[in-house]
């Protein structure tokens, strides 16, 4: 059988999360390359991508506390207008990757959640896959991202990439999944970056926790802890199945992780 990654492109890498909807074109289009040289290196290796939504979705998402869904006190026009807005931009972002991707020449296809997630507080709660696994089959790149959903217990809020992960990684059975960002690797003294950490397990985990640090510009699905907390979940109930947390923006990262080099920190169950 063929190896099926999960690769995220973190919004703090393909955007400018300090700047609200500046997209990084040069490094997407770098990165889109080296995923484009590593198909043609392995072919019997599937890929499923995600990104991340930066400068772009956040920024909105913060404004109208998008994730947090409706309450009682929540003037709705002014929610759904917001939910729209996080969308619009969203979806804006989804198509800078889209175009990177289409110039290196992959056969990438967009799977907006929007249009086929129903989440219930928080978590996806139903998702016809059917299509998604077809393109696996057919050798095309199914493309997923963080992005607004209705809720059936908040009305509607955000899933990240992790999320539909999360989801996709039960019915889907990958056995890596990489989450390229800035960072080169898990701090255990963030921001002051002079502890690395190679490797986490649930055991390991709570003696790091509380120094991980939170995520840099924007962000309102959560910093590095929540990541690397949703991750160790996350192998922790698929066995075999590992995670990598690596920097995208050293030369040619993105292809060696997927050519199986251990950059960055490793993330297993033991």
């Amino acid at each position: 059988m063929p190896e099926l990654v999960f690769l995220k492109l973190g919004g703090s890498l393909i955007t400018d999360k300090t700047r609200p909807y500046t997209p990084h074109l040069a490094k997407l289009d770098d990165l889109a390359a080296q995923l484009a040289q590593a198909r043609r290196l392995q072919p019997d290796q599937a890929i499923l991508l995600g990104h991340g939504s930066g400068s772009f979705g956040h920024t909105a998402a913060r404004k109208f506390h998008t994730r947090d869904g409706l309450s009682p006190a929540t003037d709705a026009h002014r929610y759904w207008d917001g939910f729209s807005q996080v969308w619009y931009q969203a979806s804006a972002l989804n198509r800078h990757v889209m175009d990177a991707l289409q110039r290196a020449g992959l056969p990438a296809v967009a799977f907006a959640p929007v249009a086929a997630v129903t989440a219930r507080n928080g978590k996806v709660a139903h998702w016809d896959l059917a299509p998604l696994q077809a393109a696996l089959r057919a050798g095309l790149l199914p493309v997923v991202y963080g992005d607004v959903v209705i809720d059936e217990t908040r009305g509607g809020t955000i899933l990240s990439t992790e999320d539909l992960f999360e989801h996709l990684a039960a019915a889907l059975n990958p056995q890596r999944v990489l989450l390229a960002g800035l960072e080169g690797a898990v701090w255990a003294d963030f921001p002051t970056r002079s502890q690395r950490v190679e490797h986490i397990t649930p055991l390991t985990f709570e003696s790091i926790r509380a120094n991980l640090g939170a995520s840099h510009g924007a962000d309102v699905t959560g910093g590095m802890e929540s990541k690397v907390r949703q991750m160790l979940d996350l192998v922790a109930r698929q066995p075999g199945m590992s995670a990598q947390i690596f920097s995208g923006e050293e030369s040619g990262s993105l292809l060696k992780t997927l050519r199986g080099d251990q950059l960055g920190t490793l993330l297993s169950a033991v």
